[in-house]
């Protein structure tokens, strides 16, 4: 049976979800912040008697599916089918696939990324290194700004210093960044969807004409560092093969796909 979730419910949504934290990492942040009752989110669950076997958590446009076992694919599907704006389908490959047959839309992007998790760095850290990194302050906000659009990769981001000061404000992000011996901020590394449980990094960039210095590393080792030692998963895309072996490097663990889908609207 599938019925939309209410705070009541709470308690079994995290028992589904919180043993996999990082895995699950939008949902929790999305009900942390938002709730059951929000006029942008909604939650629903199936269930199996009194165990809670599937949860899809629509946020605005976006919706998340997760769950460890078959669940009532044709249900949640119709449920996707019944928003007709342009919209986004995402969640772990294995949970998303059944979904695909059941869709009456038509996608936009289709997209898969190698999704990987970190429990631990693997190495102990230069700790004279990891203090030349700094927390990004306001007064940096636009310096960074402005460092990430001279990156090709970077150019066409969403990343503003209004979204900066709504991450910080909120704590659901924060950036890195270090500055080489001339003072010019040179590298960053970034969270988002941070919750009590997890955090997303992104935004991980080296300044043109600086890469292969270590820069990037250290703004990562620091960031690592410091989400870790407040208890929380950290994970993160990747679908480049050279940027996962970096990762990797650090401690990361290739934990499955992420299948997001961009659908058009009706």
């Amino acid at each position: 049976m599938i019925r939309k979730l209410t705070k009541e419910d709470h308690v079994k949504v995290m028992e589904l979800v919180e043993p996999k934290a990082a895995e699950n990492l939008f949902i929790i942040g999305d009900i942390e912040a938002f709730g059951y009752d929000s006029d942008i989110q909604d939650v629903w669950g199936e269930w199996d008697q009194e165990d809670l076997i599937a949860v899809l958590l629509r946020y605005r446009e976006n919706f998340i599916i997760y769950s460890e076992r078959g669940y009532d694919v044709k249900g949640f599907a119709e449920m996707i089918n019944d928003y007709k704006q342009r919209c986004n389908v995402s969640g772990l490959k294995q949970a998303v696939t059944p979904l695909l047959k059941q869709m009456d839309k038509v996608i936009r992007v289709h997209r898969e990324m190698y999704y990987a998790a970190c429990e631990g760095l693997s190495y102990a850290t230069n700790l004279e290194q990891v203090e030349q990194v700094e927390y990004l302050q306001p007064v940096d906000y636009e310096e960074n700004v402005k460092m990430l659009e001279s990156i090709p990769e970077f150019a066409a981001s969403n990343v503003t210093v209004e979204s900066r000061e709504h991450a910080e404000k909120n704590k659901t992000g924060r950036t890195y960044f270090i500055r080489d011996e001339k003072g010019t901020m040179v590298a960053s590394a970034s969270t988002t969807a941070e919750n009590s449980h997890s955090a997303m990094i992104v935004g991980v960039c080296t300044r043109p004409g600086y890469e292969r210095q270590g820069y990037a590393t250290k703004c990562m080792e620091k960031l690592c560092t410091a989400l870790l030692a407040e208890g929380k998963s950290l994970c993160l895309f990747y679908d480049n093969l050279a940027a996962g072996n970096i990762y990797k490097r650090l401690g990361f663990e290739d934990i499955g796909m992420w299948t997001m889908i961009r659908y058009e609207a009706e």
